[in-house]
């Protein structure tokens, strides 16, 4: 019985040591979200702000997008993968605090102009609405507004 559990907590560790250690291909994380038929993979989470949004009036995307990486980089256990506000866009990996999965969001100032914000996770199919919050609490602190916004999609 001990031996089971040895080989059960290695096998765990094992796992756990993958997912913090597995290496990160910024090229296939840091996609052009403008780019002709791209579309979010279908456990994604996407929030885009226009000049003709609800919120009232906004700074430009390139501005919007400096301060959303004021606001990422301040995020616990967020880093920036790659990307500038000067490129136009940033990709950000922020890891769970527990096991260190990480989730990936792109942000890229649109032809229309606009800001777009990408959300998804690297492993599993569903993550429990926490990329939609973190974007929400983003979005939120880069507007100024008293609650975080629903997703608005492409």
């Amino acid at each position: 019985m001990g031996l089971a559990i040895g080989i059960v907590a290695a096998a765990f560790l094992a796992l756990v040591a993958w997912i913090r250690l597995a290496p990160v291909d910024p090229a296939v994380w840091h996609v052009d979200l403008a780019v002709a038929g791209y579309r979010p993979p279908a456990n994604g989470h996407v929030f885009c702000i226009t000049p003709d949004n609800a919120y009232g009036p906004v700074a430009d995307a390139t501005t919007l997008l400096a301060k959303l990486d004021t606001i990422a980089m301040a995020t616990p256990r967020t880093e920036r993968l790659a990307g500038s506000a000067a490129e136009g866009r940033i990709t950000w990996v922020t890891r769970s605090a527990l096991i260190g999965y990480p989730d990936y969001t792109t942000a890229q100032v649109m032809p229309g102009p606009g800001l777009c914000i990408l959300g998804r996770q690297r492993f599993g199919r569903e993550d429990m609405g926490v990329n939609a919050t973190r974007i929400g609490g983003w979005v939120q602190a880069l507007l100024g507004l008293n609650a975080p916004p629903a997703m608005t999609g492409f």
